[in-house]
């Protein structure tokens, strides 16, 4: 090697060529973006009651995270919905989860434990209050329902807040002017049909497939919320604000609905978890919900309405650093 070079000569080139091999290495370090290693471990997601929206969601959606986070054990845990979400998810008892709006400024607002923990990862869909009675009942608005037997969601679901704050609106206090009953979706169609109800709420993605099967086999009709009523709910303040006037479309339930729009109200779902959970991790997962939207929605219409352009709007949350990274990452 370098036969007419001085051994000093020599010694210059191969100083220069380990100089030059340092330097590339270096380049490559910088211009080289660093990879983490991929996510892994095991992580609980609290959905909802079996036949509800939450449920079949996380149900698609733990596929879909299988395929995209094969290091990460997804394990699902059913609850009565948002409230008690909330709860597991701010306590350690489970690691992500879907809530609805209202019902994380509720949690803040009476500063629950955990509460300052919480953070957003996308907004969802919105859910659809539906107040559901017989075709034959001659109820036509909420303040009907004095004195009946009223289906208003488990004591921890984000159905029993809003069947509260709803009922109230009214001008009906919900344990005193009705007989509230404290079921889920996965049985008040049933005993709305066995007559053991007058009416049940429920608030859902559209179409809840409890309340599609029901309207299926069952004469049933929705009972509308108008926009009246809506703004009575905002004058209460704090968390209500998060409600908005909306319409079920004639063909959500087409047998409930004589093909006929009902006016109701809406509020959004958002994907939570909490500060301490790994970047990486909440990167990839918002990455999958994004990306499944139009795999899930196929058999969950509601996961349709998941839109990049507005999944990034998490409030009453902050959103959490690594949903940020990614949404940085997909940045027009």
């Amino acid at each position: 090697m370098f036969p007419s070079l001085s051994r000093a000569a020599r010694r210059r080139v191969l100083a220069v060529s380990a100089a030059l091999l340092a330097l590339c290495g270096v380049l490559v370090w910088w211009l080289v973006p660093f990879r983490s290693p991929a996510p892994s471990g095991s992580v609980t997601f609290s959905t909802g009651v079996p036949t509800g929206v939450y449920q079949q969601y996380g149900e698609l959606l733990k596929n879909a995270l299988a395929q995209d986070l094969p290091e990460v054990s997804i394990a699902l845990k059913a609850s009565e919905g948002s409230q008690q979400n909330l709860a597991r998810v701010a306590t350690g008892e489970a690691d992500f989860t879907v809530a609805t709006a209202d019902a994380v400024a509720q949690y803040q607002r009476e500063r629950r434990p955990g509460f300052e923990r919480l953070r957003g990862c996308a907004r969802l869909y919105d859910d659809y209050v539906q107040l559901v009675v017989r075709k034959g009942s001659s109820l036509q608005k909420v303040r009907d329902l004095r004195g009946l037997r009223v289906g208003v969601g488990q004591p921890g679901s984000g159905v029993r807040l809003i069947a509260d704050r709803v009922l109230a609106a009214a001008g009906l206090t919900p344990d005193r002017d009705v007989v509230p009953v404290s079921a889920g979706i996965n049985t008040m169609p049933e005993l709305l049909e066995r007559d053991e109800l007058d009416a049940f709420f429920w608030s859902g993605g559209l179409p809840t497939q409890a309340v599609q099967t029901l309207s299926e086999r069952f004469p049933v009709r929705l009972i509308p919320l108008d926009a009246q009523l809506v703004d009575r709910l905002h004058d209460v303040g704090d968390s209500t604000r998060y409600y908005r006037s909306a319409v079920i479309p004639a063909d959500a339930y087409a047998k409930a609905q004589d093909g006929l729009p009902v006016e109701t109200l809406a509020v959004a779902n958002l994907l939570v978890t909490t500060v301490d959970a790994d970047d990486d991790l909440v990167e990839g997962f918002t990455r999958t919900v994004i990306r499944s939207r139009d795999g899930i929605g196929r058999q969950v219409h509601p996961a349709q309405l998941v839109d990049l352009r507005t999944a990034v709007y998490t409030e009453p949350l902050k959103l959490h650093d690594g949903a940020r990274r990614y949404y940085q990452s997909v940045k027009p």
